[in-house]
């Protein structure tokens, strides 16, 4: 019987450093978070307190959607640049539609999500353009429409429907709603990629779309239904910021989008798609608000916190990137 070095040394260096790197790789996002909340509250003791625990969860809920919605998408080796317009869009309409729909206007922003994430989708499988570009000029539609329709301002939510908002504003048995609704929304993203065919169809075609055509993989219509759970996802995400700042502003998630492709990546999905998800990405949101808001606690200001996530950025791409598949346009 003739073996390779690894099969003859199954204790050797080579193959030890294998299996473990393969072991321990999808842990490392969940290691580093710990190891950054130690630190920090090694530094700030206030850092490790239940209140700021739960502020932080809360802070990162909408972040988290954004992101998770995203995943979605980066599974399938693509990209959406127009979730946080979709997001502010939902969150004018909810403000706007609160006092004469009443809780009809949460399902209306739902819509409004599903119509741009519908529409991404098509122009991207229609007409072949990169996901890139197509999600780009999406997001100027969508912004367009969130600035003309609220006139460029932001529409604040009264007192007398601010009830509506409870079971995303309030608490229950001490803990914000906004949490346990972000929690939910993670289990049924959870579920869907990993117990759903489309699902597995998304991962067989991040892994190789061309083996997926072959395979049988009704490829353009997995990508629209992608793209319409990333928009979907976004809007619930504008929902949230509406109740959180109780108004809906037309550029209020615009700052989220770099943050929100961090915390996909630095999770653990690579951005040639085919591997991580949406309870990754829940790490990678945690990771990301816990380095800006730990920053905030030792001093440091917001301007190098956007370099730490700029940088984080690069770096989490450059060592995921699949350079095998650079020629392939998504």
């Amino acid at each position: 019987m003739i073996m390779n070095e690894k099969t003859a040394l199954p204790n050797g260096s080579g193959a030890s450093t294998l299996f473990s790197t393969a072991q321990l790789r999808p842990y490392a996002p969940l290691a580093f978070l710990v190891v950054m909340v130690v630190l920090i509250s090694a530094y700030s003791p206030g850092f490790a307190s239940v209140n700021t625990g739960l502020v932080l969860l809360a802070d990162t809920m909408a972040l988290f959607m954004l992101a998770a919605g995203l995943s979605f998408v980066i599974v399938i080796g693509g990209i959406d640049l127009s979730l946080p317009a979709v997001a502010s869009l939902a969150s004018v309409v909810t403000a706007m539609l609160l006092p004469e729909l009443g809780l009809l206007a949460f399902p209306t922003a739902l819509l409004c999500g599903v119509a741009a994430g519908l529409f991404s989708g098509l122009v991207h499988v229609r007409l072949k353009i990169p996901s890139f570009i197509a999600t780009l000029a999406t997001g100027g539609v969508v912004s367009g429409i969130a600035l003309y329709i609220s006139k460029a301002r932001s529409i604040g939510i009264s007192a007398a429907d601010r009830p509506m908002l409870n079971w995303i504003a309030g608490t229950t048995f001490g803990i914000p709603n906004i949490i346990l609704a972000g929690l939910l929304m993670c289990l049924i993203g959870i579920y869907i990629q990993r117990y759903t065919r489309f699902g597995r169809y998304c991962y067989a075609i991040g892994a190789g779309e061309p083996a997926a055509i072959a395979a049988g993989i009704h490829v353009d219509r997995q990508k629209v239904v992608a793209f319409v759970l990333s928009a979907l996802f976004a809007a619930v995400a504008g929902i949230m910021l509406a109740a959180r700042m109780t108004s809906g502003s037309p550029t209020g998630a615009s700052q989220l989008l770099l943050p929100a492709i961090a915390a996909v990546l630095v999770g653990g999905t690579p951005i040639t798609g085919g591997l991580g998800g949406v309870g990754r990405t829940l790490v990678g949101a945690l990771i990301v608000s816990v380095v800006r808001i730990g920053m905030t606690f030792v001093g440091i200001d917001i301007f190098a916190q956007q370099i730490v996530f700029g940088a984080v950025l690069i770096l989490t791409v450059a060592v995921t990137m699949d350079r095998d598949n650079i020629l392939i346009a998504k």
